[in-house]
C-alpha cells in the first residue's frame, strides 16, 4: 500500500479537513488546528505532502519523523505540529481501517469507550454573569452533566477579577450540585490574583482551574498549582513531548492538557500520555474541534487508565454533523464510540463540495 495523494480543504465550518487516498482505495481523514485554515491547508500540501507521498501509510511513526524533522526549522510551536496532526490522524485513520478495527482497540484497547463530555462555554471576558448562566443553563438543557466557564481576556491581565468570580458563583447556584463546574481564566491573571481567586474557587466547589496565568511562566503555573487544592491544569500551548517534558518538570500541573489537532496527532500524543502515565499525572485533553479531532482524541483516552474526567466538548453542530455519513452521537452528556474500523467517521462527498472554501 502506498500514499497515493493528500488533500487538504478550508472549510466554511472553520475546519482545516486532511484527507490521505491510497493506492488500496483505503482513505483517512484528519484534522488540523483552526486557527488558519487556509495557511494549515498551505502547509499540509505544499510542505508535508512531498515528504510522505509514495510512501506506505502504515509506517505511521517514520512518516512523524520525516514530517517533523523534515520541518522543524519552519518552527515547531503554531502551524508545523497543527499541519501534522491532520495529516498523521489520516495515517492512524488509515491504519486502523486496514487492521479492521477501531483506532482504539489499534492503539491498545479500550478501558472505557463512553465518555461524560462537559460543555465548554467561551466569551466570558464580554459576557455579564446572568449572560453566562442563560448558556449554562442551555448547556444542562442539551444533556451536558458537566460544564466549563472560560473568560477569555484575550491575553490582558486581571481586567475583573470580582466579575468573573460572581459569574463562577451565579453559575454554580444554577446548576445541581452533582454537575462539576470547571472555570478556565484563559491565561488572564497574574500570578498572585491566580491564587487569590483560586482560593475563592476552592471554596464555590471548582471542579478543576485550568490556565491561570501565562502558559509561557512555568514558575508561576507552579505556584500556582502548590498553594491550591483544587487541580490546575495546563498544556494546550504544548506541541511536543519535549515541550511537555519541560511542563511537568518545571510548571507541574495538576492535569496535562494535549490538545490532538495541535500537538502533531495521534503519534506524538501517545508520546505524551506515556510521559504523562510515569509522573502519575492524568490527561485531560484540550479539544474545541467537535468531529474530527473529538474522535481521535476520545480514541486514544479510551486506552488511558488516568483519563476519567469528563472531556471536553464544545456541543453538536449541525453544520459539522452533515459532514459525516453519520457523526459521532452525543446522547444525555455523553458520547460513546463505535465499534467499527478508523474513527467511524465517513465524508459525505456532497456536503464536502458545498462546504470547501473556494
Amino acid at each position: 500500500m502506498k500514499i497515493a495523494d493528500i488533500r487538504a480543504y478550508p472549510l466554511k465550518t472553520r475546519t482545516a479537513l486532511v484527507r490521505v487516498f491510497t493506492d488500496d482505495g483505503i482513505e483517512g481523514i484528519g484534522e488540523c488546528s483552526p486557527m488558519n485554515v487556509a495557511v494549515m491547508c498551505h502547509f499540509v500540501e505544499t510542505v508535508l505532502r512531498p515528504l510522505v507521498l509514495g510512501k506506505n501509510p502504515l509506517d505511521v511513526e517514520r512518516l512523524w519523523d520525516a514530517m517533523y524533522f523534515g520541518t522543524y526549522k519552519l518552527g515547531t510551536e503554531g502551524t508545523q505540529p497543527s499541519a501534522i496532526s491532520g495529516v498523521d490522524i489520516a495515517l492512524w485513520d488509515i491504519k486502523a481501517k486496514a487492521a479492521g478495527m477501531p483506532l482504539y482497540r489499534l492503539l491498545g484497547g479500550a478501558v472505557r469507550t463512553t465518555f461524560t463530555m462537559y460543555k465548554s462555554i467561551g466569551g466570558g471576558g464580554d459576557m455579564t454573569p446572568a449572560q453566562m448562566l442563560a448558556e449554562v443553563r442551555k448547556a444542562h438543557e442539551l444533556g451536558f452533566r458537566a460544564v466549563k466557564i472560560r473568560m477569555d481576556w484575550r491575553y490582558q491581565q486581571d481586567v475583573d477579577p470580582a466579575k468573573d468570580l460572581e459569574m463562577f458563583r451565579l453559575c454554580r447556584e444554577g446548576l445541581p450540585a452533582s454537575t462539576p463546574l470547571s472555570f478556565d481564566a484563559n491565561n488572564g491573571y497574574s500570578v498572585a490574583t491566580a491564587i487569590r481567586q483560586g482560593r475563592k474557587l476552592e471554596e464555590l466547589g471548582a471542579y478543576h482551574f485550568e490556565e491561570p496565568v501565562s502558559p509561557t511562566n512555568y514558575a508561576g503555573i507552579r505556584a500556582v498549582a502548590d498553594a491550591l487544592d483544587i487541580p490546575v491544569s495546563a498544556g494546550e500551548h504544548e506541541y511536543t513531548r519535549w515541550q511537555f517534558r519541560n511542563l511537568i518538570l518545571d510548571a507541574r500541573p495538576d492535569l496535562l492538557q494535549p490538545d490532538i489537532v495541535k500537538c502533531c496527532g495521534v503519534t506524538e500524543m501517545k508520546r505524551i500520555a506515556a510521559l504523562a502515565e510515569t509522573f502519575d499525572m492524568p490527561v485531560l485533553p484540550h479539544q474545541t474541534q467537535p468531529s474530527i479531532g473529538n474522535a481521535a482524541s476520545l480514541a486514544l483516552c479510551a486506552t488511558l487508565p488516568l483519563s476519567t474526567r469528563p472531556q471536553e466538548f464544545t456541543g453538536p453542530r449541525p453544520d459539522l454533523d452533515e459532514l459525516f455519513k453519520e457523526p459521532l452521537p452525543f446522547t444525555n452528556g455523553q458520547i460513546t464510540l463505535r465499534d467499527c474500523p478508523g474513527l467511524g467517521l465517513e465524508i459525505d462527498e456532497k456536503a464536502l463540495a458545498k462546504a470547501v472554501i473556494s
